[in-house]
C-alpha cells in the first residue's frame, strides 16, 4: 500500500515534466472550434460567437491539471472571412507548470453550390513559467513515509524560469454534403519552449476531424431536425498518437453523445466520453443562441477511475447577429457547426 501511494506520488510530480511538449487535448473539441482547427474561425450562424472551454483534469488526484480556451470570432459574410482571438491557459502539477498562450486567427471561406471550404492560419505568443520551488524531487521523498514536508532538495535551480515564444498554426476545412473533414497543424514553427538552458522545440501536433450529418427525419427544417452524427477525432504529436471515436444524437436545442477515447499508445484504453449541449433561444429570428455543454470522462486506463475521479468539462457559447443585419440566411445549408 504504501509503494502504491509513493508511486501515484511519483506519477504527480513526473507527469507534467513528461508531458512537457504535448499539447493537452479536449473532449468538447467541438466547443473549443478555433483551438481545433483556425479553419473553423467565422465559421458559425450569426455575426458574432464567444466560446469558453475549461478541463479539470483527474479530479481525485492531489493535483491541479486544468485548462482552458476561450475565443471571440466574427462571421465577416461579405469578405467571406472570418477573424478571431483566441485564448489558451494551461496548469499542471499544483500550478508549478503553466502556460499562457494569446492568438489571432483568420479563415478564409469558399463558397460552391454543394460544399464550403476555408483555409486557415493563426499566429500569436505563448509564455511558459515553472514554478521550481513547488516541485519535489527524489532527495525529498523517503521510501517509507514519501514526501518529507520541509525538506530542500539539492538539485540545482535554473537559471531561466520562464520564456516567451512565437508560434503559428494552420488548417483546412471541407463540407461537402453530409460530410465534413478538417486538418489543422499546430507549432508549424517549432518553437523552442525549454526553459533548462538546453534545447526543447515544441513537436508539430497533426489533427484530423471526419463527421457524418445522418438525418432522421426527412424533410424537416434543420434546427427542428432529428439526427446522428457519428465522427472521429485523431491527433498526433512526435511519437503521441490518439483519436476520439463516437457518435452525437442531435435534436432541435439538445445534443447528446458517447465518445470512445484510445490514446494509441502502450497504456491503451484511456476514456469513455459522456456529453450533453443545450443550445439555448435557437429559436430566435435574430439567431441569438446561448450553449452550455457539459461532458465527463470515466478513466478507462491503468491510472483507473477510482484514483482519479474521471475528467470532467463545461463549455459555454454565445452567437448572434448584430441588429439590422443583413447577412441573416445566407448560410447556403453546409455548414461546418450543423455538425455540433
Amino acid at each position: 500500500m504504501m509503494m502504491r501511494r509513493v508511486s501515484l506520488l511519483l506519477l504527480l510530480i513526473a507527469g507534467p515534466l513528461i508531458a512537457l511538449g504535448q499539447d493537452h487535448i479536449f473532449s468538447q473539441f467541438y466547443n473549443a472550434p478555433i483551438y481545433l482547427n483556425p479553419a473553423l474561425t467565422g465559421q458559425f450562424e450569426g455575426d458574432m460567437r464567444f466560446n469558453a472551454l475549461y478541463r479539470n483534469q483527474w479530479s481525485g488526484l492531489a493535483s491541479d491539471y486544468a485548462y482552458m480556451s476561450a475565443s471571440g470570432d466574427l462571421n465577416l459574410h461579405n469578405m467571406n472571412s472570418g477573424i478571431g482571438l483566441i485564448f489558451n491557459r494551461s496548469s499542471e502539477g499544483t500550478a508549478y507548470l503553466v502556460k499562457n498562450n494569446i492568438a489571432a486567427s483568420y479563415s478564409y471561406i469558399i463558397d460552391g453550390d454543394d460544399f464550403t471550404l476555408s483555409f486557415g492560419l493563426q499566429a500569436g505568443i505563448t509564455n511558459q513559467k515553472l514554478n521550481w520551488d513547488k516541485l519535489v524531487f527524489g532527495d525529498q521523498i523517503d521510501i517509507g513515509s514519501g514526501y518529507l514536508p520541509g525538506s530542500i532538495s539539492g538539485a540545482e535551480r535554473p537559471s531561466v524560469d520562464s520564456r516567451f515564444y512565437l508560434d503559428a498554426n494552420a488548417g483546412t476545412n471541407l463540407v461537402f454534403g453530409k460530410f465534413m473533414m478538417g486538418l489543422a497543424a499546430h507549432h508549424l514553427n517549432r518553437p523552442d519552449e525549454s526553459i533548462s538552458g538546453f534545447q526543447a522545440k515544441l513537436p508539430v501536433r497533426i489533427s484530423g476531424n471526419l463527421s457524418y450529418k445522418l438525418t432522421l427525419i426527412p424533410d424537416q427544417y434543420d434546427r427542428d431536425g432529428s439526427y446522428i452524427i457519428p465522427s472521429i477525432v485523431a491527433y498526433k504529436q512526435q511519437n503521441v498518437s490518439s483519436y476520439s471515436a463516437g457518435l452525437q444524437y442531435k435534436y432541435a436545442g439538445i445534443n447528446a453523445g458517447i465518445w470512445y477515447r484510445n490514446d494509441g499508445n502502450a497504456n491503451g484504453n484511456d476514456a469513455i466520453v459522456f456529453s450533453v449541449i443545450f443550445d439555448i433561444f435557437n429559436r430566435r429570428t435574430n439567431g441569438e443562441k446561448f450553449r452550455l455543454g457539459i461532458s465527463h470522462d470515466a478513466t478507462t486506463s491503468k491510472i483507473n477511475y477510482s484514483n482519479t475521479g474521471g475528467t470532467s468539462e463545461i463549455g459555454v457559447g454565445y452567437e448572434k447577429y448584430y441588429k439590422n443585419s443583413s447577412s441573416g440566411g445566407r448560410a447556403n445549408g453546409l455548414r461546418c457547426y450543423d455538425f455540433y
